[in-house]
């Protein structure tokens, strides 16, 4: 098998564990927090995020991050989208700019889109300012919510609070 993920998505090991792809391609659905480990995205949930496949299937690496995706199931009249894809649920976690307000500004201003890389978006200020209220980084209007650590969460956050402290609300 072979996985295709970024470095801020976890798949969730119990899936992993005795996988068998009934189809060509899988899509891993995560959950997704932004800012801290605990900060709830539900607007973007659930997160497509880690990709598989049998290696024998596997077109490229960008093809599966490109085109494999949940809404192509459904085109069922287009020949040209793959559709043979399986979604997994409960498939991980998506733990997006677990970062501080500074190192965010530095990584929308090097970030591939460049519709970001505005002062309304880089700002520090302006960051830490969306940070403390919960809210979304691009005014898209999406407010995050707080959510209690539990055993949905990764064993290893969960065994290692102290490590994480500054990562937790």
């Amino acid at each position: 098998l072979i996985m295709f993920s970024d470095p801020d998505e976890i798949p969730n090991p119990l899936k992993l564990k005795n996988i068998h792809l009934k189809k060509k391609f899988g899509i891993f659905l995560q959950k997704h927090f932004v800012y801290k480990i605990n900060l709830s995205n539900p607007f973007e949930e659930p997160w497509e995020g880690t990709r598989i496949c049998k290696k024998k299937n596997l077109l490229s690496i960008d093809f599966l991050r490109q085109k494999i995706l949940s809404k192509n199931i459904k085109k069922f009249w287009r020949f040209d989208k793959e559709r043979n894809i399986e979604l997994i649920q409960n498939g991980g976690w998506h733990f997006n700019n677990l970062f501080n307000a500074k190192e965010i500004s530095i990584k929308l201003k090097t970030f591939a889109h460049e519709e970001f890389n505005k002062d309304k978006f880089t700002d520090v200020n302006i960051i830490q300012k969306k940070i403390d209220q919960k809210i979304d980084l691009f005014d898209r209007g999406n407010k995050y919510k707080k959510v209690e650590l539990d055993n949905s969460f990764p064993d290893y956050i969960i065994n290692n609070k102290e490590i994480f402290k500054d990562f937790l609300l």
